[in-house]
């Protein structure tokens, strides 16, 4: 994309952030091993059977001991923003803070559309829940609320990573289809940064146009 594989924007964007004391890619697949090697990133090669990308990254977090706050960045992610995951990073500066994700104001036309996730916080920035649905309802039209739209990206204490690497999934995780509740189904507190950033991701080929002309836009 733009000259560049998509792996190499999304480790680059991570680098910038400047928050973070290694960037690794972990993978299954050889092909991306040695592409990330070829442009001088660093990767490790991890079990073809993890069924998520946590259970991959708590695996790498499992042989080290000696990293105490974990960062989960998609590999899809290739206009992840630096700024943003500097906030994200710094949740972890409190140390009450176990798991932390990034929220952003949710537009009017995205509230009936189940794919924009919606965040519900408590007043500390705590997740209260996750839906695709229109939560919270207005019962009053009128009534101010401010709604929030999650962005997909995570960190972990590593305690608390592996703990939900073990964890079985939940009801709410299964009806949803949102893997974040498994936490809070389990009494996991979930802290959210709020921040402007809107995510670009590559879900799809259409995508890849779009977002290289975005690319070559940002530079």
């Amino acid at each position: 994309m733009a000259g560049r594989p998509m792996v190499e924007h999304v480790w680059r964007r991570c680098q910038e952030a400047q928050a973070f004391a290694e960037v690794w890619v972990a993978t299954d697949d050889t092909r991306i091993r040695d592409v990330v090697e070829g442009f001088g990133g660093r990767a490790v090669m991890t079990s073809p059977d993890c069924p998520t990308g946590t259970d991959r990254i708590a695996e790498v977090a499992r042989a080290r001991p000696d990293v105490d706050v974990w960062v989960n960045v998609q590999g899809d992610e290739p206009l992840v923003d630096p700024a943003a995951l500097k906030v994200l990073a710094d949740l972890f500066q409190d140390d009450t803070v176990r798991m932390g994700t990034l929220v952003r104001a949710l537009e009017p036309d995205e509230l009936e559309n189940p794919n924009v996730v919606k965040a519900v916080l408590a007043l500390n920035g705590d997740a209260l829940y996750f839906s695709r649905a229109p939560v919270p309802h207005v019962r009053e039209p009128g009534t101010p609320v401010r709604r929030w739209a999650h962005l997909g990206l995570y960190g972990y204490r590593r305690d608390t990573l592996l703990q939900l690497a073990t964890l079985s999934p939940t009801p709410l995780e299964e009806a949803e289809k949102l893997e974040q509740l498994r936490a809070m189904e389990h009494g996991l507190r979930i802290r959210c940064a709020r921040v402007s950033w809107r995510t670009v991701a590559v879900d799809v080929p259409e995508d890849v146009a779009r977002v290289e002309a975005l690319l070559r836009e940002r530079g």
